[in-house]
């Protein structure tokens, strides 16, 4: 029976020792953390969990680990796309394989393939893995920009369920919303941009695929699960971590977030390259945010 999926969903990082390799107890650690403070799902090795520079063995072992540490408490939603079709189709499908419930497949990166070239590009891989797949659209780091009508072309597949949307624009919002209205299946709408997921969510989105969730994830859940009740204090406790949001994309993504979490002890501080430690310019003004918000 597939798992519902909406609410806070973790773009997780993928932990890693001062040697550069996967530190499993601290994945193990993090996934109960989070399923303690309300996180309704967990994105393993997305883009946040550095898919780009992980090893095919390496990036189907953590997804499978996450699996078994999760054991069904709540969705595992596979980072498994790739700017090959023939290799994310083998992905998304060995994903299946080894018990992940759904799979997030972002836009192909550098080709900068057309909009027949991404509905070719999806259909097949969602002709070919019997899984749930969830659209991934983040112009501003793959060059590609997926279009509401490209989306509801796709919308039809019955294994395409959703989208992850990082335009932070209401029209395309409100297109895509209108979209999911349209169906006669359900698809739904995450956003996948932290400083404007709760207008998204207002605008009748189904949740938000986030990366604060990693160092706040019992505040991501509680707007989540708060919002359609009470928007008017929803809006009051994401107002206060604006400036958190914007941190955590001072440098490119997941340098910031790692930093922060290794700072709370969580993770050791270590990255691939190319991308590098978080700059120290940036240290004392998140870390006196983070004592702000009592995260440190």
């Amino acid at each position: 029976m597939m798992q519902a999926l909406s609410g806070s969903l973790v773009a997780l990082v993928t932990p890693m020792n001062l040697r550069g390799e996967v530190d499993f107890n601290s994945l193990e650690r993090l996934i109960e953390w989070h399923i303690v403070n309300g996180t309704h799902g967990i994105v393993s090795v997305g883009t946040t969990g550095e898919s780009a520079t992980l090893k095919v063995d390496e990036h189907l072992r953590v997804i499978e680990h996450t699996v078994k540490c999760v054991n069904g408490r709540i969705p595992v939603i596979a980072g498994s796309g790739s700017n090959s079709t023939a290799q994310a189709i083998e992905t998304t499908a060995e994903s299946k394989r080894i018990g992940a419930d759904f799979s997030l497949l972002v836009t192909p990166y550098y080709n900068r393939p057309s909009q027949k070239g991404l509905i070719e590009h999806f259909v097949k891989i969602a002709d070919s893995c019997d899984i749930k797949q969830i659209l991934y659209n983040v112009p501003s780091r793959t060059a590609c920009d997926m279009l509401p009508e490209t989306v509801k072309t796709l919308s039809k597949h019955q294994n395409i369920i959703g989208i992850k949307e990082a335009v932070d624009n209401q029209e395309r919002i409100d297109e895509l919303i209108k979209i999911s209205n349209e169906c006669i299946e359900e698809f739904l709408i995450f956003s996948g941009d932290d400083g404007s997921f709760l207008n998204l969510l207002a605008s009748g989105g189904h949740g938000v695929i986030s990366v604060a969730a990693n160092v706040i994830p019992n505040i991501i859940s509680k707007i989540c699960n708060e919002y359609k009740d009470n928007l008017k204090h929803a809006r009051e406790i994401n107002s206060k971590y604006q400036n958190l949001y914007d941190f955590m994309f001072i440098e490119s993504n997941p340098s910031p977030v790692k930093w922060m979490l290794y700072k709370m002890n969580l993770i050791e501080n270590s990255i691939r390259l190319p991308l590098l430690e978080l700059d120290e310019k940036y240290h004392k003004n998140i870390v006196s945010e983070m004592l702000k918000l009592k995260i440190l």
